[in-house]
């Protein structure tokens, strides 16, 4: 029998997850969360009941996992609401906008032996553990640096609801989450962080563009660069074409360098000297990793119900995703005071 499912929040990354359930038989959809009028048509539109809070529809109906796709400062209380009523949990990235908030949903997980799953996706992807395997087995020799951007224009549109103004919703907390997260599981811990940020293009509380150095546990450097108005064809989604909105270049936007080689990612291409010496006087080499990315929400689904059913442990639980969190509030707190910030 398919596991059941709910939804709370039914905007763009809830509308992934309710095309991911379609797309696989192991679960099914039976209700959707969201005070919005939009999401009762949206509910109407797959003949499932809506509701406009968490706690009614937990009185009514019994989903083995609740899907928590609100924005990030109401992960909190939809996820334990779900925990309580006995559902596993899979919250969207990040986790929830404060340390403390995190800690809350680890220990109530812990307490109630439930599963929350923390939705970065890209996890899902052979590539990124394609990338990881090349660097940790040593493709690349010892590792040196990593830099990396996403700079892409969201459209104007795209901030007319206030709370996409807001530092929860900045292109930090939402997107660079990501890439810290990717960063994370492919290098190792990170271990401080220097950031610089700006708002200068429009003038919202949130940030329009941040650069970062990072320190990685084993000595590695990084540089990120990231905005969210910045027209450019460098970013995860151009490079992937994983998402329909943004039109797939194949330009990749992130570099790993080692004393043997080097990879560009996420199209994976592997450089290294045609004498096998590694130095600035080799003629370089490229091999290339092709492979077929698929549907990593889908992956995600699949997943889940295989933690409901006790056939697997989350390939990324509450405790991982507070570690990616923490990197990523680490960039805030670091252009703040101006300082290196510890992770």
């Amino acid at each position: 029998m398919p596991e059941r499912l709910a939804l709370v929040g039914a905007g763009v990354i809830g509308r992934r997850h309710i095309e991911a359930i379609g797309k696989t038989e192991k679960a099914d959809l039976v209700a959707i969360v969201d005070p919005h009028a939009s999401a009762q048509a949206l509910a109407a539109e797959f003949s499932l009941p809506h509701f406009t809070d968490t706690a009614t529809m937990l009185g009514e109906i019994d989903p083995a996992a609740v899907i928590i796709a609100s924005p990030t400062e109401h992960h909190l209380a939809p996820a334990v609401a779900a925990l309580n009523h006995g559902c596993h949990v899979l919250v969207e990235k990040p986790i929830a906008a404060e340390i403390d908030d995190a800690k809350k949903l680890i220990a109530l997980s812990e307490a109630k032996g439930l599963a929350v799953l923390v939705g970065h996706h890209r996890r899902y992807y052979p590539n990124v553990e394609k990338a990881r395997a090349l660097v940790q087995g040593g493709a690349l020799g010892q590792l040196v640096a990593v830099s990396g951007q996403w700079c892409v224009r969201k459209h104007d549109s795209y901030y007319d609801p206030d709370w996409r103004k807001r530092w929860q919703s900045g292109p930090v907390l939402i997107n660079l989450v990501h890439d810290l997260d990717s960063l994370r599981y492919i290098l190792g811990e990170i271990d401080s962080v220097q950031a610089e940020l700006s708002n200068t293009v429009q003038g919202f509380e949130k940030e329009d563009a941040v650069a970062v150095i990072l320190r990685f546990a084993s000595g590695v450097l990084g540089t990120f660069l990231m905005s969210d108005q910045a027209d450019s064809p460098w970013a995860w989604e151009f490079a992937t074409g994983e998402n329909p909105s943004f039109p797939r270049n194949g330009e990749n936007c992130v570099r790993f360098v080692g004393t043997k080689g080097a990879l560009e990612f996420p199209n994976l291409r592997l450089w290294t000297s045609s004498d096998g010496a590694g130095s600035w006087q080799s003629r370089k080499t490229f091999q290339d990793f092709p492979m077929e990315l698929g549907d990593a929400y889908v992956r995600q689904i699949e997943h889940l119900v295989d933690v409901i059913a006790s056939k697997a442990e989350p390939k990324i639980n509450a405790t991982d995703a507070t570690q990616s969190l923490r990197a990523t509030l680490a960039v805030l707190d670091a252009a703040r005071t101006g300082g290196r910030v510890t992770v």
